[in-house]
């Protein structure tokens, strides 16, 4: 469909630029189901007169359901064409936001947004399946780019958005919306997605059920344990993450064993493959701590209100979306290894200056740091996803793409867990909603210290991969 230019310069066919578009919106509509229900939580407690500890299921019903399954359904997109899954998957997320629209109780809107989160799931693995598939080598960094920019349109407009359907209109709205932004994705998707090339059903390899089960449940398991307890990690974590332990290892043996496995574990043997997907945790791990710290320092560390701290902490997805496509041309013209550790530099900078700056500038401070950590989080992504999918066989496209997704997620699930209860040690406090101002300061300078190093490992893992390769 595609024959790519001979100079990196050459402009994108108008049929690639509307494959494009049908994955962009696909991109959006995934990240705007995560960001937008936030905000609903509260609405929906009074509407189902449910506790905190409930709804909250309409958020984890969503990020469980992609956690476990977007390996899953990018192998069966390699498996039984992309094109055809993709579109299934748009078509799920769309009736799925119409069920959770008219759920007459809580429990069968948490069905609802579990079976959304499938459809989400299927959107996120096979977006970037695509790009390999139809955009010319010499701008894959570009559209790289571009979905993590709608990716970040998603999680920026989510709260403000779903706070003005809410006042509006009810909390129906916040997922009836979702309505004629899928059918319109569905229409782009099906008019100009390529065909899948089908082959005959005795050369496709088989579907391994035992380990999609094995790392559904396994991945479950985790997700769980670093997200219920509301920071405490108890008895029931401790068991959640030996089951956990115990998955993996099951996972990891049947993927020995069978003809056709979910994943291939020689493909950790590249060292570049391998080292994305660890830097992509670590790097995810930080980022999930300014959306976890972030709110506390800014409301009880400096005193800010409610619509201030909102306003600060919208900043970081608002320069997302403004950098994100010349993050992807940065990629394009000075090439992925190069842009993997310059990203990783600016945000081992970001992180040193979080953890110094609010405590000398105030708000101005915060702002500064993120205004340095946020570019090169976007510059990253676009140039760790280039590099692992520019390559990588077309027959392992969806699996590859649902593996990098994977480690981003588990590096959000990870840093919400792990870099609160750093936060909540530094600051000397069981209860970070009353602690003392200067305690949170010393909190937010222990937790982005850690930040820097945990960074730090990423870009030393960078360096030495790109060493091996050459």
């Amino acid at each position: 469909m595609v024959v790519a230019g001979s100079a990196g310069a050459a402009p994108l066919s108008p049929s690639v630029r509307w494959v494009l578009a049908s994955l962009s919106l696909s991109m959006l509509l995934s990240a705007l189901g995560t960001s937008i229900a936030n905000v609903g939580l509260p609405s929906l407690a009074q509407a189902f007169n449910a506790s905190f500890q409930q709804v909250q299921w309409v958020v984890l019903a969503y990020l469980l359901a992609i956690t476990s399954l977007i390996v899953s359904v990018g192998r069966l997109g390699d498996i039984t064409g992309r094109r055809r899954l993709l579109l299934g998957g748009i078509l799920l997320f769309t009736a799925a936001s119409v069920l959770c629209g008219i759920a007459p109780t809580l429990w069968l809107l948490v069905a609802a947004r579990a079976v959304q989160g499938l459809g989400a799931a299927t959107m996120m693995a096979l977006t970037m399946a695509f790009v390999g598939e139809t955009v010319p080598k010499e701008k894959t960094g570009s559209a790289m780019g571009l979905l993590g920019t709608m990716s970040a349109v998603g999680t920026a407009l989510g709260p403000s958005l779903g706070g003005v359907l809410i006042a509006r209109l009810g909390w129906q709205a916040i997922f009836l919306v979702n309505v004629p932004l899928g059918l319109l994705a569905f229409f782009l998707a099906h008019r100009h997605l390529p065909a899948d090339h089908r082959g005959a059903k005795s050369d496709r390899p088989g579907f391994d059920h035992v380990g999609t089960l094995l790392l559904a449940l396994t991945l479950a398991a985790y997700a769980l344990a670093m997200t219920m307890g509301r920071g405490s990690f108890g008895r029931l974590n401790m068991v959640l993450v030996l089951v956990a332990v115990c998955g993996a290892g099951l996972f990891v043996f049947s993927q020995a064993k069978v003809a056709s496995p979910l994943v291939r574990l020689a493909a950790f043997r590249n060292p570049v493959l391998s080292a994305s997907l660890a830097m992509n945790v670590l790097v995810a791990t930080v980022m999930m701590a300014t959306l976890v710290v972030g709110p506390f320092y800014l409301a009880r560390g400096l005193g800010l209100d409610a619509a201030t701290v909102g306003a600060v902490m919208a900043i970081g997805p608002l320069i997302s979306v403004f950098c994100g496509v010349l993050a992807g041309r940065l990629v394009d013209r000075w090439g992925a290894p190069r842009m993997v550790v310059a990203g990783l530099v600016a945000m081992v900078l970001g992180a040193v200056t979080l953890s110094v700056l609010p405590a000398v500038w105030g708000m101005a401070g915060y702002i500064a740091a993120i205004a340095v950590l946020t570019p090169g989080y976007q510059l990253f992504q676009a140039a760790n996803n280039t590099a692992v999918m520019v390559d990588v066989l077309p027959n392992q496209r969806g699996v590859v793409s649902g593996l990098l997704s994977l480690a981003r997620n588990l590096g959000l699930v990870t840093g919400a867990s792990a870099m609160g209860a750093v936060f909540a040690l530094a600051a000397a406090s069981t209860d970070i909603a009353t602690a003392r101002p200067e305690a949170l300061a010393t909190g937010l300078r222990t937790t982005f210290t850690v930040a820097a190093m945990l960074v730090a490992v990423a870009l030393a893992t960078a360096l030495a991969s790109y060493r091996r390769r050459g």
